[in-house]
C-alpha cells in the first residue's frame, strides 16, 4: 500500500483561499505534484487577476477626455440645426406674405386702404381670406404660425411697410416682414433678429 506522500490524488482542503483560486490546474488533476503559483495560498498569476483599480481610473480618464472633446461639436451641431430651422420658418412666413400680396395686387382679395396690399397680421394668413366678392371660396396661406426655434414660441417681431427699416417696434397697420425675437448671436456673427 502506498504511503501518504505517494498518493495519486492529493487531498484537497476547502479553505477560502483555495475556493477563490478556482479549479485545480490540470497537472494536479492528473496526479502530478506541482505547487500552485505563489505558494500554498493558491494565488493566481498576475496576468489572470483581472482589471486593477489603476486601469479602471485610466480608462475612465481617457473616456472623459474623448467625451469632453465631442461636447463642443454636439453643441455647434444643435445650434446649426436650429439656425437651419429658423431660416426655413422665416422663408415660410415670408412666402405666405408674398402670396397674400400677389393676390391683393391682382385684385383677387379685398384689402384695407393704406395696407399696401399686405396682410394686417399673421393670424389673417392662418384663418384665410375670401376670394372675390360673391365667392364662398377661402384661401389660407399658412397652416399655422411657425414656432421660432430660437425662442421656442410662435411670437415674431413684425415690421410694417410704414416702419423704418431699423425699427424694432411694429406700427400695427400691416405685416411687411418678420424677424426672430431672439437677441442671440448666430454662428456667423450676425444677430438672429437681423435675419
Amino acid at each position: 500500500m502506498p504511503g501518504p506522500s505517494e498518493l495519486r490524488y492529493p487531498k484537497r482542503v476547502n479553505t477560502p483561499a483555495h475556493l477563490l483560486a478556482g479549479p485545480p490546474p490540470r497537472s494536479l488533476a492528473r496526479g502530478k505534484r506541482t505547487a500552485l503559483v505563489g505558494g500554498l495560498g493558491g494565488r493566481l498569476r498576475r496576468s489572470e487577476t483581472g482589471v486593477t483599480l489603476l486601469e479602471l481610473i485610466i480608462a475612465s480618464f481617457v473616456l472623459l477626455i474623448v467625451a469632453s472633446a465631442a461636447l463642443p461639436v454636439v453643441r455647434v451641431t444643435i445650434v446649426r440645426s436650429k439656425e437651419v430651422q429658423l431660416h426655413k420658418e422665416l422663408r415660410q412666413i415670408r412666402d405666405a406674405i408674398d402670396h397674400y400680396k400677389d393676390y391683393a395686387d391682382r385684385n383677387l382679395i379685398r384689402v384695407e386702404l393704406g395696407s399696401e396690399g399686405f396682410p394686417p397680421d399673421l393670424e389673417t394668413l392662418v384663418k384665410g381670406i375670401q376670394i372675390g366678392a360673391g365667392s364662398d371660396r377661402k384661401v389660407r396661406f399658412l397652416r399655422r404660425i411657425p414656432v421660432d426655434p430660437m425662442t421656442g414660441r410662435a411670437d415674431w417681431n413684425l415690421q410694417s411697410i410704414q416702419d423704418d427699416p431699423d425699427s424694432t417696434s411694429w406700427g400695427g397697420s400691416n405685416v411687411f416682414d418678420v424677424h426672430s425675437k431672439s437677441q442671440a448671436t448666430a454662428l456667423d456673427g450676425t444677430r438672429y433678429a437681423d435675419w
